[in-house]
């Protein structure tokens, strides 16, 4: 298949309030030219988004507020996606976390990161992939997980779970699909710089955290190319190489401590 060209064509981006899925839209209709599809839980935030992204020539916007976290809103946002303009491109992106004990992680909060990283992201994927296959010829999906998929990330226990789901599911889903008018890429970067690891646990992480602007730039440059799998920054994939050939025991323990430290000064 071709590279995507999003000039002109509907994308969807979810979590697109904040972080990530903000920088995705913003570099969509500045940098590629493509009509946005806006949902997210706050409503001012998606308008002011909206409002910029349509300042940019020939761009459109439209803002769907849901809460992904709720299956009947997932549910609604599926009906009025296929009752507006045909969607040539969706980034699933929404997700939450946790960062601590897993003991410290009340069961309806795992509930809701359950339904947001997992469920909301496979209903939604199953319903776009024939509607852009047959609709938009050519589209795309960009599953927006993390390292933290593919390395299991202690402290942060239940988060990584869910985003080693997405891995797995979209990696299986691509090859499903080989061959077929729709392509699929998984995204896995590091930390980032974002509301989401804005708190004070995550301040001795901080050495860590790749900006923002810089992963959404490089995980549109990897939808575009239609990869497979990527991880974001030279030294995460450097990283991720030399860390398949240790012990995995003694990989994850590193990474412990590192999350234990930070709780601990955190605390201080």
């Amino acid at each position: 298949m071709q590279k995507m060209d999003f000039r002109g064509r509907w994308v969807l981006v979810t979590g697109a309030s904040s972080g990530l899925g903000r920088e995705f839209a913003r570099h969509l209709a500045k940098d590629r030219g493509a009509n946005l599809v806006l949902v997210a839980r706050r409503v001012d935030r998606l308008e002011e988004l909206r409002q910029e992204a349509e300042k940019h020539a020939g761009v459109r916007a439209i803002c769907l507020p849901a809460d992904l976290s709720d299956l009947e809103d997932v549910e609604r946002l599926i009906q009025r996606l296929k009752q507006g303009p045909q969607l040539y491109a969706a980034i699933l992106n929404a997700g939450v976390t946790h960062f601590g004990a897993h003991s410290e992680l009340e069961w309806g909060a795992f509930q809701r990161m359950l339904t947001t990283n997992v469920t909301s992201v496979v209903r939604l994927a199953t319903e776009l992939v024939p509607y852009i296959e047959q609709g938009a010829p050519g589209g795309g999906l960009l599953f927006v997980s993390s390292m933290a998929g593919i390395f299991p990330v202690p402290f942060q226990s239940a988060y990584s779970g869910t985003k080693a789901f997405m891995v797995h599911y979209a990696c299986g889903l691509c090859h499903e699909l080989q061959g077929r008018d729709v392509s699929i890429t998984t995204f896995a970067p590091g930390g980032i710089v974002t509301e989401m690891t804005g708190g004070e646990r995550f301040v001795p992480l901080r050495r860590f955290l790749m900006p923002v602007e810089v992963a959404a730039k490089e995980g549109l440059d990897a939808f575009t190319r239609r990869q497979y799998l990527h991880v974001p920054g030279l030294s995460n994939r450097v990283g991720a190489k030399f860390a398949q050939l240790l012990p995995r025991r003694l990989v994850d323990g590193w990474v412990a401590g590192t999350y234990r430290r930070a709780l601990a000064a955190a605390r201080e």
